[in-house]
């Protein structure tokens, strides 16, 4: 999917770029590559497979869930960036946090908000766990989301305690969705959420198998969630 490819697929879908968005999405792109080459920031750096694998992916989440009816956005282990750098850059109005245990793709990041000044974004180096019984993101934001950063019942331990009572947790997943699903079911409810909706679809061109499943937060997450680094990934909650 090459740039004129990726306007026109996202103006199918209701979403019409300025020239400005276009640009930032041009400059994403090249300091990716640049970046790439000092640090490990993705496998993927062909820029047919950038624009379909990481910008239009990530943003096929808003075809499904309306970011115009938020504000607040944290992503987990968000890595170079996906999926809420390219939804941002097509929601300006979006205030997004972004988490990462590495501080060298931190330093990624603001380099890159910098060049394409991007506004309202933070982005915190700590564990997805210790930030999560943070009280000053603990249950503070509208929505939170998540790609590729973990099975679901350890990712909705990282996510759900962050959502605000009435918020979504947001989960961008491939084709073992519905199988991740069934083993988070205990987590999701011990948490405090519930599924709301789900939705399969295929990333086109290569047409490979995407699931995307939002969640109701409808009580507070107990306090003992979170636990600490490393439990919920050795002992998902079952």
């Amino acid at each position: 999917m090459n740039e004129k490819e990726f306007v026109e697929a996202l103006k199918e879908k209701g979403i019409q770029l300025t020239d400005e968005q276009i640009n930032q999405f041009k400059q994403y792109f090249e300091l990716l590559v640049e970046w790439n080459e000092k640090m490990n920031l993705t496998a993927i750096t062909d820029l047919e497979g950038v624009y379909l694998k990481h910008f239009y992916d990530s943003i096929s989440a808003s075809f499904y869930f309306d970011f115009t009816k938020v504000t607040t956005v944290c992503d987990v282990g968000a890595g170079a960036g996906f999926p809420s750098l390219p939804i941002k850059i097509c929601f300006p109005h979006l205030h997004v946090t972004i988490v990462d245990s590495l501080n060298k793709r931190i330093g990624f990041l603001n380099h890159l908000s910098e060049q394409l000044n991007l506004d309202h974004v933070e982005f915190v180096h700590a564990r997805a766990e210790e930030f999560g019984q943070n009280p000053k993101y603990r249950e503070k934001f509208d929505v939170t989301t998540a790609r590729a950063v973990a099975r679901l019942s350890v990712l909705s331990e990282f996510c759900i305690p962050l959502v605000k009572k009435g918020g979504n947790f947001v989960a961008l997943k491939a084709a073992a969705g519905p199988e991740e699903l069934k083993d988070a079911k205990k987590a999701i409810s011990t948490l405090g959420a519930k599924i709301k909706e789900e939705y399969a679809y295929k990333l086109p061109v290569e047409e490979s198998d995407r699931t995307l499943y939002v969640f109701d937060k409808i009580k507070e997450t107990p306090k003992k969630y979170p636990r600490k680094p490393g439990v919920p990934n050795k002992t998902p909650i079952q």
